[in-house]
């Protein structure tokens, strides 16, 4: 599958209140540095200096950099000690890391505002680096955890090895971490649970495999959990009902077993707006829980094996954009409360074994809506299955992923839905897994 660059996301949450200035990028393109502080002019003021750019502070002369963020003579041992270890370097970024003066290390960022552990002002800090697209190759080093002011870490499509040092649980500042498109490999990487100011997490396209840890989705503060296309396997925690994130993308993975059965009791309250498994190992049911994710916008749980009928429920998601179930084996009508979903801008069905829709779900031919049934069983409909293919009703459905129409309308937001239809909150973990192979 194709690398894919980083998702428009509200990044850099600890400068919500900051100055945007201009400055050099890494590969040496006008872009935009960030000032800290509302810090103005260059010299010595406030702010934050990428490497190389305009106005570029020099620290003093022998100057340490201040008390224990991790001053500048500091910074220079563990940039150097990191520079030794790279083994390919093919545009020759760190060309520019020569001599004490880190803040003008191209794909380095530099503020002077910080306060010292008494209160004072120290500084310069090295607080950011970003080494984006820079197709370095080598380890992260265990002397990068001396950057203890260090707030942003971007390394994305590079090529580093290996995984993350358990030295890094003191980069207690650190809010972003992406080390996305890179060739790391090994078990999650535990010491991210260490990192208590962690916002923004990207392990995206690396080689990270085996189970996801129970604590991960119960972290308060992690706000975006990207780490689709690794080898994770195993189940999906049961954490993720607690989640504090807006954006969770476990897609392309190995993960199995059922979605958590009272999936969306504990997210009532959440932000969560993304969540996409597709492409996992998943069966079982569409829990009726998601019916209280209230702010979802994108729900993709594609190229699974899940079977049973659309909960009625989703038809409260009334800001969804994106559904996308497609692919998995799914049975019965599609019914006309998810067709009316005010906010929807695509929703896919395609490969799956539903028997029809309603007059209303038509309408989406004609509006502005993605609407793709191809592959189904549909009668009198083009592009579905052959008859032999629907006789084997989705591979085999279990009651408990069944459900009873509601004969009332659904009031969104009550919990009294959560125990509708027969098998209420269950999933199919009580059912024999399908035999069948899925679609394709």
């Amino acid at each position: 599958m194709e690398k894919k660059s980083c998702l428009p996301f509200l990044l850099l949450h600890f400068l919500f209140h900051h100055v945007l200035r201009p400055s050099v990028g890494v590969d040496g393109s006008f872009g935009v540095g960030i000032g800290i502080g509302g810090g103005g002019g260059g010299g010595s003021g406030g702010g934050v200096w990428i490497g190389g750019g305009f106005d570029t502070p020099m620290a003093p002369s022998g100057s340490s950099g201040g008390g224990g963020g991790g001053g500048l003579d500091v910074a220079y041992r563990a940039l150097q000690a990191w520079k030794a270890s790279i083994t390919g370097d093919p545009h020759g970024l760190l060309r520019s890391w020569v001599g004490p003066n880190v803040c003008s290390y191209k794909g380095v960022f530099c503020s002077s505002t910080l306060q010292d552990e008494g209160g004072g002002r120290g500084g310069p800090f090295v607080v950011g680096i970003d080494l984006n697209r820079a197709n370095l190759e080598g380890p992260l080093v265990e002397d990068l955890a001396a950057l203890s002011s260090l707030t942003l870490l971007h390394l994305n499509s590079n090529q580093f090895s290996g995984t993350i040092p358990a030295s890094f649980q003191a980069l207690v500042s650190l809010q972003e971490l992406d080390l996305s498109n890179n060739c790391l490999s090994g078990p999650f990487p535990s010491v991210i649970l260490s990192m208590p100011s962690l916002v923004y997490l990207d392990l995206r396209f690396n080689g990270f495999s085996g189970p996801l840890p129970e604590d991960l989705f119960s972290r308060t503060g992690l706000d975006a959990i990207l780490l689709n296309d690794n080898r994770f396997s195993g189940e999906i925690p049961e954490s993720l009902l607690g989640t504090q994130a807006s954006v969770i993308n476990l897609a392309n993975n190995q993960l199995y077993g059922s979605i958590p059965a009272s999936f969306g009791l504990g997210l009532a309250t959440s932000r969560v707006r993304e969540i996409l498994l597709l492409n996992n190992r998943l069966i079982g049911c569409i829990p009726q829980g998601i019916g209280l994710l209230s702010d979802v916008e994108v729900f993709d749980v594609s190229r699974n094996s899940l079977t049973g009928h659309l909960p009625d429920t989703i038809s409260c998601l009334d800001r969804i954009e994106v559904l996308n179930v497609g692919h998995n084996h799914l049975t019965g009508i599609l019914p006309e409360m998810v067709c009316s979903l005010r906010s929807l801008l695509n929703l896919t069905l395609a490969y799956n074994f539903f028997s029809g829709f309603s007059q209303g779900c038509s309408r989406l031919l004609y509006r502005d809506v993605g609407f793709d049934f191809s592959a189904n069983c549909i009668p009198e409909r083009q592009l579905q299955r052959p008859p032999p293919e629907c006789s084997v009703s989705g591979g085999g459905i279990g009651l408990s992923c069944l459900s009873v129409p509601a004969v009332e309308p659904i009031v969104c937001g009550a919990m009294g839905f959560l125990g509708r239809g027969i098998g209420g909150l269950s999933s199919s973990t009580t059912d024999p897994p399908s035999t069948s192979s899925p679609p394709p």
